[in-house]
């Protein structure tokens, strides 16, 4: 009984790499999805950056400050 279910569950899991595979074969696109919240539309219109952008924007920000040389010391 247990070897039945393992060779169902190992059966399950190859038949769902192989479609996995076609699909990528198919679609011909390697490198998936991609996830990056700068990709986003919605996120892009909402304002809503990656952390390094925000950070390279607040940076930029704070160098242009008239106390800019203050905030370098800390």
């Amino acid at each position: 009984m247990m070897t039945k279910l393992l060779l169902l569950t190992l059966g399950l899991i190859a038949i769902a790499v192989a479609l996995l595979a076609l699909k990528l074969i198919v679609k011909g696109d390697s490198r998936g999805p991609v996830t990056h919240i700068g990709a986003s539309k919605a996120m892009r219109e909402r304002g809503i950056h990656c952390v390094e952008s925000m950070d390279a924007i607040e940076r930029h920000k704070l160098a242009h400050t008239p106390h800019a040389e203050e905030h370098r010391k800390k």
